[in-house]
């Protein structure tokens, strides 16, 4: 008996020391992480700065998955099927992780259910730009004008269920004007036929309108948050100009399928930490107008308890804005 019990610890001990080291080893080869959205766009190169510095971080190349279609749940679903074993996981946006359960009818995963958050991304104003020869030449001639030539005045946006399209029928209801919202295949075209004139305005994240508005290709009138920006001190909020209250800012996070081992999640929220301990980098971010966020809301938890809240906000929005799709 006694020799059954020694080799039966034995056993376990050879288990557990097998655990410690697969647990160890990961990741043993290069990570995906699925962007839904085209090369080029905000999403995609915020996904790639961060990609950049977390492979340094766990040893192994991330590589991007461009996966566009359907406002990001073409992306966002396969992400839910993938095998969760961590190594491959999603580049979770407002779109398609928190407003597409109020967009979609029927919606092939469950932003809450199918997925296990990782970490979350500092939140992304977006600026509200026109093109150079629009009439209006701020906010307020904007709204009036809209109010006076209904469905005239296009805006474009990355696609059904983006970010600015969801913005731009935000402020469309609350402006009380009818615009026209013109979908792309990605912010980049969007923000190209705005500069070609093909439409007349756009709401695009800083981090890619920045460069644009220092070529003075195109005119901002107002930004999304709540404070006026530091790098466009002199662009007035839509709260304080046109819409009282108004405030909205894109958000990110990692996401990987619902199973994924506590392991890996615990491995890439670490290896974040420690890119967003880096100030070099966070002032970067801060350049770009990318707002940071306490230490404590960069975690999974945050992000679940966040991405959780999303959802029920955007349903109540859908219902007042009109905007579900089927």
């Amino acid at each position: 008996m006694t020799s059954l019990i020694k080799n039966g610890m034995a056993a376990l001990a050879l288990i557990s020391a097998a655990a410690g080291a697969g647990a160890q080893g990961y990741p043993s080869k290069p990570i995906t992480w699925i962007v839904p959205f085209a090369a080029g766009g905000p999403t995609d190169a915020l996904a790639r700065s961060v990609a950049e510095r977390v492979a340094r971080e766990v040893g192994q190349p991330i590589i991007i998955d461009n996966a566009p279609g359907a406002g990001g749940t073409v992306g966002s679903a396969k992400a839910a099927r993938a095998k969760p074993d961590g190594y491959t996981m999603l580049v979770g946006h407002m779109g398609y992780m928190g407003a597409a359960p109020a967009l979609y009818k029927k919606l092939s995963y469950d932003p809450v259910k199918d997925f296990a958050p990782v970490f979350r991304f500092p939140d992304t104003p977006l600026v509200l730009m026109v093109r150079k020869e629009h009439p209006a030449k701020d906010i307020k001639a904007l709204v009036e004008w809209g109010k006076a030539h209904p469905y005239k005045l296009y805006i474009s946006n990355a696609g059904i269920g983006s970010s600015s399209h969801l913005i731009a029928a935000l402020f469309a209801t609350s402006a009380g004007i009818k615009v026209t919202l013109v979908p792309y295949k990605g912010a980049g075209p969007a923000l190209l036929d705005v500069i070609g004139g093909q439409v007349d305005g756009m709401f695009d994240q800083t981090n890619t309108a920045l460069p644009q508005l220092k070529d003075a290709k195109l005119r901002p009138l107002a930004v999304t948050s709540r404070q006026r920006l530091p790098q466009l001190k002199d662009v007035p909020t839509l709260d304080e100009t046109a819409l009282p209250g108004f405030e909205a800012s894109t958000w990110y996070g990692i996401y990987a399928p619902k199973g994924t081992p506590p392991e890996a999640l615990d491995k890439f929220q670490t290896a974040y930490l420690k890119v967003m301990g880096d100030k070099e980098y966070t002032d970067k971010l801060v350049s770009q107008a990318i707002q940071l966020l306490p230490p404590e809301q960069y975690s999974g938890q945050a992000l679940g308890r966040h991405t959780e809240a999303e959802v029920a906000r955007w349903k109540d929005v859908a219902a007042k804005t009109q905007i579900a799709l089927d």
